[in-house]
């Protein structure tokens, strides 16, 4: 059984026993988190599709871990101009997971 949630403003598909990154999020280490807005479920031949979301469907995940992850530079070069820009970032994110699918 697979199953697509939002979570910071992306998309993911799931399975229970899962492990995966999502954006940070606020709960600490060990605490259980629960997500709503299921988009799709799947079940072998068995789809069910949200319009836009499955009412009653049901993702629950603990947190692993927080971290960051590697740099992304960024640079901004201008030739003949003696113009360059350097910026570098790092995302924090959430380990997570999955622990149950139900609809």
């Amino acid at each position: 059984m697979y199953a697509v949630i939002v979570t910071g403003g992306k998309q993911y598909r799931v399975m229970t026993g899962e492990t995966l990154r999502v954006e940070k999020l606020d709960q600490d280490v060990g605490s259980a988190v629960e997500w709503d807005n299921v988009l799709m479920v799947g079940d072998g031949d068995n789809i069910t599709i949200g319009a836009p979301h499955i009412a009653g469907a049901l993702v629950k995940a603990t947190i692993k871990s927080h971290g960051r992850l590697e740099k992304i530079r960024i640079v901004k070069f201008r030739r003949r101009k003696h113009h360059r820009k350097q910026m570098g970032h790092r995302q924090h994110y959430s380990e997570i997971e999955i622990t149950g699918i139900t609809l």
